[in-house]
């Protein structure tokens, strides 16, 4: 194995010790591992500067992080949210005829889980970016509005430009989402690439914060006509998402 994955496989082996045991102090992972204490402590640091681990400040033991939990809540969240949401972006494509997507947040960029397209979609939108900036489309606009973390996170990051009609002044951007906020859906036109409009809302969780968005993407002279009904459509798209993922979780 070369160092890199020696590394990796190291990191694995010590959240392994964990399996059973709460806190594990530098010794007790070093005889775990077989390896020099020197190293186990080394080991532990690392994961812990990045959350992955955490120490005790009143025992000096370790114990697993919550960016571990998080990272395992996104996993589990993302993977049911792709399943409940199948059906339902196959209904938005059959109503609308265009394409339709499922969107989260991924760092300051959001991440296109699924996407289905048509005939008509395909050649209209031959480009399709997996993840893009968030202040760039219509459903990071949606995440960006019902999510604060995110949208400070965006902002602090930089608003880069894609297009002439990329929003890239902060101020501009936050009065955007207190629209967004007001009326429930976002829309972007020419923001991310030319020549393609979308409508996005939001699928929040029980606290209103948005775990997901549903959009839908097409030509600007087919989808801004269509703009308030498609926003609507959304909307109770979102909702009923949402309550498929609560009610799969608690099934």
């Amino acid at each position: 194995m070369s160092g890199r994955l020696q590394t990796v496989a190291a990191a694995l082996d010590l959240l392994d010790c964990f399996a059973e045991d709460e806190e594990l102090g530098v010794t007790e992972v070093s005889r775990r591992l077989d390896v020099a204490k020197s190293t186990a402590h080394r080991q532990l640091v690392t994961l812990t500067s990045r959350g992955i681990c955490e120490q005790n400040s009143r025992t000096g033991k370790y114990r697993l992080g919550l960016h571990l939990y998080e990272l395992g809540q996104l996993a589990v969240t993302r993977t049911e949210l792709r399943r409940c949401a199948r059906s339902l972006l196959e209904e938005l494509r059959e109503v609308t005829g265009w394409t339709v997507q499922l969107s989260v947040t991924s760092g300051v960029d959001t991440l296109v889980l699924e996407r289905l397209m048509t005939t008509r979609s395909v050649k209209a939108l031959p480009d399709f970016n997996r993840r893009l900036p968030g202040h760039l489309t219509a459903h990071g606009k949606a995440l960006c509005a019902f999510d604060p973390d995110f949208a400070r996170r965006r902002i602090g990051a930089g608003l880069p430009r894609a297009t002439e009609l990329s929003i890239t002044d902060p101020k501009l951007f936050q009065a955007k989402l207190d629209v967004i906020r007001r009326r429930g859906y976002a829309t972007a036109t020419g923001e991310a690439m030319t020549g393609v409009s979308s409508v996005a809302a939001p699928v929040l969780d029980s606290r209103g914060i948005a775990v997901a968005a549903l959009a839908i993407n097409g030509p600007p002279e087919e989808i801004v006509p269509m703009t308030a009904r498609l926003g609507r459509l959304l909307q109770a798209a979102g909702r009923r998402l949402a309550k498929d993922m609560r009610s799969n979780v608690f099934r």
